[in-house]
């Protein structure tokens, strides 16, 4: 049995998110474990078809193999359906927009996001699957932003929700719902209670910040007593408000802040309720009034903080230096003075840049301590003015992950903030500083804890996801961590099919690749040096299996030096920041995206960025590789990588591939250069490779190729032309297979000359069978364009004797290449005619008519075929009348004993 319920005293966001989860999980019931507020009763009073919710006593709670819990995550906030979390075999499932405790329920998937409702969840959820809301469903979850964020007015109120208030009035959604059912005029008893609440009324002064407390007495209870408390703060324009109120014989607590210096959520937790940092409630247990007003009072000295503007916590002066100094002079100043970041000034005193102590220390190691901070410091960054107020700086510290926050007045730097400075502050705000110094990547930026299974679900067969689950097990089971990263992730986000599977793992890889292969009827293949091992499993696929790897390098270009490591410096040690993300596999948090780096918010913005500032120092094949994703996904190189490549390429590191005489330097160039032309290849083999060509030439990138290559007009018609002759071919022959990308290199290499073409394939390391079919279908290509700049012949036979020792790629290219109409439709008639005309005798049938066998058969054979070309033998009696004239069996038997 399956079961949606939320938390006692269900307000709209609790109502709205159970009916948005039964679209997900449609054979659940519907049911509350309490009672309703007031204003969702009348809500539901008047709808004509109200949703079908079962009573909790009519439910067998033993009988509930899966929970699916939203709006909260408390246990003594789901009243009886609590024990159901004891049932053998539970599955709980948790949908929540409010800060985590210690105690919280843990689901086995889980969605949480700090958002202003859960609502906004599950219009996140619907949007990335594609489910439209019907009208009152819209309706409904437009109520339950709007109560939960105060019409957008609590500082829990995220972008995220205005975003999916405009979606919601997209589907359909009345803008004036929300005024209807929740801003409503108070009645006279309304009126009294709220003049008597004002009246109970009182401020204090704790840090600095004005606290409002009011201790009231009714005789019962008053269902929208929160709503008065709420029209209360607007009416006297109150930052927040604490009402102790005593209705009947029980105790409650109504907290609301407008302020981040007031964590509304954190006081009512402490009394065992529960809410965000806006909105809270708590029913409070053995505590009189006073004793509960002393209590409440004890808390908001603990927890309140106050208000702090940049101007208060920055360090200032700061230490800089200007952007034209070396780096090894700046490593000097980051050492003398023990800081980990310095800034750069310019001469007109603007900060324009930052640099770290690791990148100085890794730039110096590489030697390049000479080259300037202008070259490898980072231009992107965000600054504050002096009275920046603390939500500001933990936006940029926190969800952008800035951890260096410049502060500047009238374009002059003041003052620098730090990390360490923010969590010095924040150290009593439990969830905060969490998240400031939590290093599991379980949380996407701005904190959202995002599972990304309902979107496997929806874009992989249920074989696929059963073989992730197994790969989870088999690593819980051999005390592993694993995770499946790079392209998958990011083509799992991109809402793409891939299934080239990547598993990294935290722990002996190599044991693990042994343990599934056993498991799974496959066979494995290991690779030691490096770490990995490729599976085979029974049904044929495979899948790359790496441990967890940190990788260095000796000096710019050299080929990486491989240690174990953790996944977050895996993830680290990644090209761009779009393929630095994880997926957990593991059972406990199946399917929970890893994003260390703020690689989301990069997917978002369709911007390619490296992970540090001396990644293309390292490995400059990645120019390439960032060359070949920007084309592929449709997106941009981030305005920061793009000034990193130029000072790459400026710096010539291409050629810096060892010293010529020294063995392993030699070793290591041709390493290097086999992984350039991998690269060069893989660019080719897109499905718009010319782009990529056209981006690689704006970069200057072609002169690593070959100096002498240049993408004039005539190359850039050659590219255009062959790409079309290409395409030209697939739709015509399908099923035959041809190298695109080597016909697009022998067209990149057509204007440069026989010996250019030689030195590329050598300092390329390019394999010897790539290297030997490229030099050949040069030669046939010179053969073709003199025979033809004498004569394009007209005759079959003529075409097929020039056309027919050459393959379909250089035929291809060829059609690409050759400028003269003629030539073009003489290599197209052979390519779709010509090349498939067979002769009406084969060998068989000339033993058979007595001929021996022998190296005159190919000769016989293709005299046959170029007479029916001509036109001059039409018919297999024919064929056989010319071998009479031409070969009489005596004088070919005779010929044949001549030759041995």
């Amino acid at each position: 049995m399956e079961v949606i319920t939320t938390h006692i005293n269900a307000d709209f966001d609790g109502l709205a998110s159970m009916i948005a989860a039964k679209r997900l999980y449609p054979d659940a019931v519907l049911s509350f474990p309490g009672a309703l507020e007031k204003t969702v009763r009348d809500y539901l009073a008047t709808l004509l078809a109200a949703p079908e919710f079962r009573r909790i006593r009519t439910i067998d709670i033993k009988k509930i193999r899966r929970l699916i819990l939203v709006d909260t995550r408390q246990r003594e906030r789901i009243g009886a359906f609590a024990a159901a979390l004891d049932n053998p075999g539970i599955l709980t499932v948790v949908y929540d927009h409010h800060p985590g405790l210690g105690h919280n329920i843990k689901g086995d998937i889980e969605m949480i996001r700090p958002v202003g409702a859960t609502a906004t969840i599950f219009c996140n959820i619907f949007q990335d699957q594609g489910i439209q809301p019907d009208p009152l469903m819209a309706e409904l979850l437009l109520l339950a932003i709007h109560e939960d964020t105060g019409s957008f007015t609590f500082t829990s109120t995220t972008a995220a929700d205005l975003m999916a208030a405009a979606w919601l009035i997209e589907q359909g959604a009345d803008p004036g719902t929300p005024a209807r059912h929740i801003t409503k005029e108070i009645n006279s008893q309304q009126v009294r209670l709220l003049n008597q609440l004002l009246q109970a009324t009182s401020a204090y002064t704790i840090h600095g910040v004005r606290i409002n407390i009011a201790r009231i007495e009714l005789h019962e209870y008053i269902d929208e007593f929160a709503v008065i408390v709420r029209r209360l703060m607007t009416m006297e324009n109150m930052d927040n408000l604490f009402a102790l109120a005593r209705m009947g014989e029980r105790l409650y607590l109504i907290a609301r802040s407008r302020v981040p210096e007031v964590n509304a959520g954190r006081i009512a937790m402490d009394f065992g309720g529960g809410g965000h940092a806006s909105a809270a409630s708590a029913a409070i247990r053995d505590l009189t009034l006073i004793e509960a007003e002393e209590r409440l009072l004890a808390l908001l000295d603990r927890h309140v903080h106050a208000p702090s503007q940049a101007r208060e916590l920055m360090s200032a002066p700061v230490i800089s230096t200007r952007p034209e100094k070396p780096l090894r002079l700046a490593n000097r100043i980051i050492d003398r003075y023990n800081i980990t970041v310095l800034p750069a000034i310019d001469a007109e005193g603007k900060m324009v840049g930052m640099i770290s102590r690791r990148m100085t220390g890794k730039a110096i190691y590489h030697g390049l301590g000479d080259r300037p901070v202008s070259e490898y410091m980072t231009s992107d960054f965000v600054t504050v003015a002096p009275d920046a107020d603390l939500g500001k700086l933990q936006e940029i510290i926190v969800r952008r992950r800035q951890r260096f926050l410049p502060v500047v007045e009238d374009n002059v730097l003041v003052g620098a903030i730090t990390r360490t400075d923010l969590l010095n502050l924040l150290v009593d705000d439990q969830p905060l500083r969490d998240h400031l110094i939590q290093d599991h990547g379980r949380m996407e930026p701005g904190g959202k804890d995002r599972n990304l299974t309902t979107l496997l679900l929806e874009l992989h067969k249920r074989e696929f996801i059963i073989l992730l689950r197994r790969i989870g097990e088999i690593a819980e089971a051999t005390g592993c961590r694993a995770f499946g990263v790079g392209g998958f992730v990011r083509d799992l986000l991109l809402r793409r099919r891939n299934l080239d599977l990547d598993v990294v793992i935290e722990g002996d890889g190599i044991n693990f690749a042994r343990e599934l292969a056993k498991k799974t009827a496959g066979t494995v293949r290991e690779h030691e040096k490096f770490k990995t091992a490729v599976v085979k499993l029974g049904d044929g696929r495979k899948i790359d299996i790496a441990t967890a790897r940190l990788e260095y390098y000796e000096h710019p270009a050299a080929m990486p030096m491989v240690e174990k490591s953790s996944i977050k410096l895996d993830l680290y040690r990644r090209d761009f920041t779009v393929n630095a993300m994880a997926i957990h596999l593991n059972p406990d948090r199946f399917g929970t995206l890893v994003d260390f780096f703020n690689c989301l918010n990069d997917l978002r913005d369709r911007k390619i960025r490296v992970l540090h500032n001396l990644s293309f120092v390292e490995d400059p094949t990645r120019i390439f590789r960032a060359v070949r994703f920007e084309q592929r996904l449709g997106f941009s190189i981030g305005k920061h990588s793009l000034r990193l490549i130029k000072s790459a390429v400026k710096m010539d590191l291409f050629s810096s591939l060892g010293s010529p005489g020294n063995k392993t330097a030699e070793k290591q160039r041709l390493q290097m250069g086999f992984r350039f032309f991998g690269e060069l290849r893989h660019i080719l083999s897109e499905d718009d490779p010319v782009s990529a060509i056209h981006r690689l030439a704006a970069l200057d990138l072609l002169r690593f190729i070959h100096p002498a290559l240049k993408l004039d007009p005539r190359l850039k018609q050659i590219l255009d032309d062959t790409a079309q002759a290409m395409n030209w071919h697939h739709l015509l022959y399908q099923d035959e297979v041809v190298r695109r990308w080597f016909i697009l290199l022998l067209a990149l290499t057509s204007r440069i000359t026989f010996k250019q073409v030689d030195e590329f394939s050598r300092s390329f390391a390019i394999p010897g069978k790539y290297r030997k079919a490229l030099l050949a279908a040069r030669r046939e290509t010179s053969r073709v364009l003199r025979s033809f700049s004498r004569q394009v012949p007209k005759e079959a036979g003529a075409i097929y004797r020039v056309l027919s020792p050459i393959d379909t790629e250089t035929l291809l290219f060829l059609m690409g290449f050759i400028k003269d109409q003629e030539a073009k439709k003489a290599i197209s008639l052979h390519v779709t005619y010509l090349r498939r005309v067979k002769s009406h005798l084969d060998g068989n049938d000339l033993k058979k008519l007595g001929y021996p066998p022998g190296p005159a058969f190919r000769r016989i054979l293709d005299r046959l075929l170029l007479e029916r070309l001509d036109n001059t033998l039409d018919s297999r009696e024919d064929e056989i009348a010319f071998l009479k004239r031409h070969y009489p069996i005596a004088r070919y038997n005779k010929r044949l004993k001549a030759e041995g």
